[in-house]
């Protein structure tokens, strides 16, 4: 088995990652074109592009639900493309990457909250009193201990996507990737889900890739990889990527409203500094230029 030397802190490899999409016996579909990337254990990266751009697919590549056309993968030193790779350790890289979808009702398996946040465990094996332990951790660190004995089709889009992050939570998962995760709730749900992502990155160090369109769920992150067309477009902090107005235009891409704002007045002749994404801090800066001019 293949392993990287000297990048112990590197979760996530990728070097010249292929993938294309059969078209009915036509010439294939590039999905993904030798896409390089490292992602550190412990990170929150945003994953963002336009509709067809390749985040999904490249989600699926690194969970092995496929496999690339040509390329490698790195999974915590491991080569997963290595042909000689065997079951056991397939099982036990898919055990270390988690994977939220976009509709929660995918996830969900069981009648009982809990007991569908039992399912992966027991698939895994895990004895029966440390499922217990696992579940009840689970349930609480999404804040849903008080529906254990709910119903999951009687809860809130917000709540079944909780309980789905329960479950993979419950697996104790090394990496967990968000595919979408929030595209079906409502704003409600979408900040329930963003603070359960957060403490999750802060508190547990999971390493979160949070695939998404949403601007202002990308601002929340460490880190931002913008994918066009199947490559890697732009990578850097949210202040890095997002100060670059006119180059995610191009990718099909828009800006956080409040950068969106500021970036008019400044072409109006205000001068606001570059790098400001957030409402409150958009709100201060107009306010202090508004003190100056008095």
């Amino acid at each position: 088995m293949s392993n990287i030397s000297n990048i112990s802190n590197i979760f996530i490899k990728t070097e010249n990652l292929c993938f294309s999409y059969d078209n009915d016996g036509e010439e294939k579909v590039p999905a993904i074109k030798n896409a390089s990337i490292e992602i550190e254990a412990g990170s929150y990266v945003a994953v963002l592009g336009h509709n067809g751009s390749g985040k999904s697919t490249l989600a699926k590549l690194l969970n092995m639900i496929l496999l690339p056309t040509s390329g490698k993968i790195y999974i915590n030193g491991r080569d997963i493309t290595d042909p000689e790779m065997s079951e056991d350790d397939m099982f036990e890289v898919r055990r270390q990457i988690g994977m939220v979808f976009q509709n929660p009702d995918n996830q969900l398996v069981a009648t009982v909250v809990e007991e569908d946040v039992a399912f992966g465990p027991e698939n895994l094996g895990v004895p029966p009193e440390v499922i217990r332990e696992r579940v009840a951790e689970a349930l609480e660190t999404v804040g849903m201990t008080a529906y254990a004995r709910h119903a999951p089709h009687r809860l809130s889009g917000g709540q079944k996507q909780r309980v789905a992050i329960a479950g993979i939570i419950a697996m104790r998962p090394e990496c967990i990737i968000f595919d979408e995760s929030t595209a079906m709730l409502d704003p409600v749900g979408r900040k329930e889900v963003l603070q359960t992502i957060g403490r999750l990155n802060r508190e547990a160090g999971i390493t979160v890739l949070n695939i998404t369109h949403y601007m202002d769920e990308a601002v929340l992150a460490d880190r931002v990889i913008v994918i066009n067309d199947g490559e890697i477009y732009m990578d850097g902090t949210p202040v890095e990527v997002f100060s670059q107005v006119d180059k995610l235009r191009e990718a099909g891409l828009e800006v956080p409203q409040s950068t969106e704002l500021l970036f008019r007045l400044n072409a109006l002749g205000y001068e606001f500094a570059p790098g400001i994404l957030t409402t409150d801090d958009c709100v201060a800066a107009i306010l202090a230029k508004l003190s100056r001019t008095e």
